[in-house]
């Protein structure tokens, strides 16, 4: 008699049976449980290349981790009594991805949370009562693992917050030959008042945060602030008990404070920047009016005052599209915004066109520079020479104008004695120098290889004010500044794997 084929439910049947917790079926189509999608099911070799896919393979080994992990879970939990690693680190990921922790009492998430994880979701007074000091303390301990005997360099910064108090926080970085500098946010103070005492105070307090025994200052390598005068006299004061420490004003800072000048001495420029991006800035018919008659350009850029590169990235937009801009001005109504009416003025200046061309010409390198120095994972020869560039550069800007920058460069470059030193390391690192100079500090032949990938600028600490302004957004003003500063530093390290 000739074979009877299986009936379709009994095939599906089959693989289920087969493949037992990977496929379901209703007896009409095949699913496959953990890639969450239908399988063609008429051949069976069709199922059995579903089976081999990457996407499968991938889902299978998720499982198999993670029932590991529940097995590892189940023993913690044995051991940790009532503190579950669970909530532990559903309350690590919330603080890592800046969500609030009051978001648990929505109830849409926590049903989903419910649905997909099988676990009961703890109130967000449970996390931060029980968990998030863990979390803080865990953090830190693995950072100070890491660290260890490690060589470091340090940077320190102070802003004032939205409620008027002097937060200082302090980066640590490890100097090592082999590899890139890791970076961390170490600690953050509310300062009494920003003075040189209270830094070199905030300084000993977190390098003994890091060595609670003693203080391994011989392990105090570089120490990258700005180049405000208390941070200098601190630098000065620190060097007595530190005495290896190289004290060096963020080069990139320097780079800031030339752009500043530029904008200084090209105030019509300025007017136009500033004025230009107002005309467009919440007026969508007069954005219309930009689209259809400059079609292809850009609206104006909306540089910010403290990101210089943003200036002279928006000089650089004018010069080039200054024909089409004006084009554009002419049609609006000068009555409407008195931004308006400021640009038409502007425009009919004659020496606009030519400070902008001056501009362009001698300045429109610096946005891409400075965003090489603020780089991370940059070898020291690399960040010293990206630096000289910029200072041949200004050296040969022409006229009054290149005279001015150039003496406010000399004039910051005097005061960071340290930036010399570094050049003379960066020249026996890179082997264009032989001979060992002179060095104040006692920095020794056994120290030099460690400073391969010093950093030269202090955008790291900078980055960690952002995250603190988003921490302390405005419906988070109840933050107590202790938990705030739990939050920041577990936020910050992220990045940071504890098994490392």
């Amino acid at each position: 008699m000739p074979k009877v084929p299986a009936s379709n439910s009994a095939r599906l049947k089959i693989y289920v049976s087969e493949n037992e917790g990977v496929f379901s079926t209703d007896n009409q189509i095949l699913f496959c449980k953990l890639c969450d999608i239908r399988v063609n099911s008429l051949k069976r070799f069709t199922v059995n290349q579903h089976l081999k896919t990457a996407k499968h393979l991938h889902a299978v080994n998720r499982l198999k981790t993670n029932a590991i992990k529940t097995k590892e879970n189940l023993v913690s939990n044995g051991i940790c009594g009532n503190h579950s690693v669970f909530n532990e680190d559903l309350c690590k990921m919330m603080l890592s991805a800046n969500i609030l922790l009051s978001k648990l009492n929505n109830k849409f998430l926590t049903e989903f949370l419910i649905k997909y994880t099988n676990k009961d979701i703890p109130n967000e007074s449970t996390l931060r009562k029980n968990y998030v000091t863990d979390i803080y303390k865990k953090k830190i301990e693995s950072i100070k693992r890491y660290v260890n005997n490690k060589n470091i360099w340090i940077c320190i910064d102070e802003t004032t917050d939205v409620e008027g108090r002097y937060v200082a926080n302090v980066i640590i970085g490890t100097l090592e030959i082999d590899a890139p500098v890791k970076t961390f946010l170490f600690n953050s103070e509310v300062l009494d008042q920003t003075n040189h005492k209270t830094i070199c105070k905030l300084f000993d307090e977190t390098l003994f945060l890091l060595w609670p025994e003693e203080i391994k200052r011989d392990n105090v390598l570089l120490f990258v602030s700005d180049a405000a005068p208390y941070m200098v006299k601190a630098g000065k004061a620190l060097s007595a008990l530190y005495t290896k420490i190289i004290h060096i004003t963020s080069l990139a800072h320097a780079v800031y404070r030339v752009c500043e000048e530029i904008r200084k001495n090209f105030p019509k420029i300025d007017s136009l920047i500033s004025n230009g991006k107002k005309i467009f800035l919440k007026a969508p018919s007069r954005v219309l009016i930009f689209k259809n008659n400059a079609p292809g350009i850009p609206l104006p850029p909306q540089p910010i005052i403290t990101r210089w590169g943003t200036w002279l990235e928006a000089a650089t937009y004018y010069c080039d599209n200054y024909k089409a801009f004006c084009e554009v001005i002419n049609m609006l109504n000068e009555e409407d915004a008195v931004s308006i009416e400021q640009v038409k003025k502007l425009i009919q200046e004659p020496i606009l066109e030519g400070n902008l061309i001056f501009i362009k010409t001698h300045f429109s390198f610096i946005p891409n520079k400075i965003m090489f120095l603020e780089k991370h994972e940059v070898l020291l020869a690399d960040s010293i020479s990206s630096f000289d560039e910029i200072v041949k550069k200004i050296s040969e800007t022409p006229g009054s104008i290149g005279k001015l920058m150039n003496n406010k460069l000399n004039t910051i470059l005097k005061k960071n004695t340290a930036y010399g030193l570094l050049k003379n390391i960066k020249d026996i690192i890179s082997g264009t120098r032989e001979s060992i100079p002179n060095m104040d500090q006692n920095i020794t032949v056994t120290d030099i290889p460690y400073f391969k990938y010093a950093p030269v600028s202090s955008v790291d600490v900078e980055r960690s004010f952002s995250a603190y302004k988003t921490v302390l957004a405005d419906n988070r003003r109840r933050f107590t500044f202790e938990n705030l500063k739990k939050t920041l530093i577990v936020q910050c390290n992220s990045h940071f794997n504890e098994n490392e």
